[in-house]
């Protein structure tokens, strides 16, 4: 079943699972791609375990036995090299489950990231209209499909909750899954989306899966949430009005997909993308064109 695919292969629009690698020593030299199996690339991982501090100390983990985690450069290695997903994602790392591969078909991860965009108020907490949110994003995901066929990508249909959003006003914490289809898939596909709200912005944990493994994910993120913290002086709690940037939105926006939430084009994009999972690949030159067209509506 291990086949070998190029890295070189990103920058051409196809669809293939991954079993193991086959990468370029350096993409400005003319040297002989170097081979690597999958046992090699896993065993390349920098995987931890335990408590863990994220990059420039703003939070913590506290994993359990059940998951583990790989630091910011390995997080990328398998989101780009194993998963097929575009290059250049900055992300506070990943966090996986700890009894399986992530090359594995049945493989899933939590990728972290943090948006820096002020103390987001949630005022808002007990007035969100869910169902009109929900069907506000269902008729702006068929709007885009046009584009995104224009562009070379298959039309994604958001078809609805997978999990109803929860808000936690004790922890701050905010979550919620949706299901999509994506056309000629044989499943949907499964983003389950955790905010951690702090003192200055927001950590930001989306699990990506498939369908089939919704009832694993939905027993498996109340552990991931629970596991993660702000450190000391980033807290929700440690928000001074003297000092600190308040955010120009809400929880219903953090819910609604980030348009308001400043999240950065790329930012935005790469959230989107990754609902492929590792199905897809993504050409540079569609690439750029889509960020024009999908963003110009915005």
């Amino acid at each position: 079943m291990v086949k070998k695919i190029l890295l070189g292969c990103i920058a051409a629009i196809s669809m293939q699972t991954f079993s193991s690698l086959c990468f370029a020593e350096d993409p400005k030299t003319t040297e002989p791609e170097k081979e690597m199996t999958a046992e090699q690339f896993l065993a390349s991982l920098h995987f931890q375990n335990g408590n863990i501090t994220l990059p420039d100390n703003i939070a913590t983990l506290k994993l359990p036995a059940s998951f583990r985690y790989l630091p910011p450069a390995d997080a990328e290695r398998v989101l780009v090299d194993a998963w097929g997903n575009p290059p250049g994602y900055e992300s506070l790392g990943m966090i996986l489950p700890a009894d399986r591969s992530p090359l594995d078909e049945s493989g899933w991860g939590v990728i972290i990231t943090y948006d820096e965009d002020g103390h987001v108020k949630d005022d808002d907490a007990l007035s969100i209209k869910y169902d009109e949110i929900l069907a506000d994003m269902k008729k702006q995901s068929e709007e885009n499909n046009e584009d995104r066929k224009k562009d070379g990508y298959p039309a994604m249909t958001l078809v609805g909750w997978a999990e109803p959003p929860h808000y936690d006003s004790g922890t701050h914490k905010f979550y919620w899954a949706k299901e999509l289809a994506v056309e000629g898939a044989d499943a949907n596909t499964l983003n389950y989306n955790i905010r951690v709200l702090g003192r200055k912005g927001v950590l930001v944990l989306n699990a990506i899966a498939g369908m089939n493994q919704v009832n694993e994910i939905r027993e498996q993120m109340p552990t991931v949430v629970a596991a993660t913290e702000f450190t000391s002086g980033n807290r929700y709690a440690d928000f001074d009005s003297s000092t600190d940037k308040v955010a120009e939105y809400g929880l219903a926006a953090l819910l609604a997909g980030g348009v308001a939430a400043k999240l950065g084009l790329f930012g935005k994009l790469f959230a989107m993308l990754l609902v492929f999972k590792k199905f897809i690949v993504v050409g540079a030159l569609a690439l750029g064109s889509f960020i024009t067209r999908f963003f110009k509506k915005k």
